[in-house]
């Protein structure tokens, strides 16, 4: 009983490591891009609406049980460190949690919040959206590239078992 309830944590883990790498994906190669031809005003508008929308979309749960699941797997592989998978998994949740979750909490929420303070035809509003459009998008190069080593990693401890 217990090997399948870990196994469909791999996949839970898996698929939603892949879901928010996907999800990342496109705001590292057009979005960001698209919102900041757009203009500072529209750009910034368009994003704070996206950050308000995303808290309130299926986007949270999954982002939080796909972290909780990292969790669980890095900790269950280093109980089960002999085992095909281990390493793997162990790799995977605490890669995934660092490069996805503690980066968005350090870096990217932050961006987001300062953001929201910032009225977008004020004075510093341009110096402030050229800085979030470059830190914000870094940032996000780091989650995308990360969540999507955790899902493989997640994907090649499913094999190995």
């Amino acid at each position: 009983m217990l090997q399948i309830l870990l196994t469909g944590l791999l996949w839970f883990a898996a698929i939603g490591c892949g879901l928010l790498a996907g999800l990342y994906f496109a705001f590292s190669t057009f979005i960001m891009t698209a919102l900041g031809r757009i203009g500072q005003a529209a750009g910034m508008a368009a994003m704070n609406a996206i950050n308000v929308a995303i808290v309130q979309s299926l986007f949270l749960p999954i982002f939080l049980a796909t972290t909780a699941a990292g969790a669980a797997l890095a900790v269950t592989g280093l109980f089960r460190f002999g085992e095909p998978g281990a390493m793997a998994m162990i790799a995977g949740g605490v890669l995934y949690g660092l490069g996805m979750f503690v980066v968005t909490m350090i870096f990217n929420v932050p961006l987001n919040n300062a953001l929201a303070a910032t009225d977008p035809v004020s004075h510093e509003a341009a110096a402030l959206w050229a800085r979030y459009l470059a830190d914000w998008t870094a940032w996000n190069h780091v989650r995308t590239i990360t969540s999507t080593a955790a899902c493989a990693l997640f994907i090649a401890a499913i094999a190995a078992r």
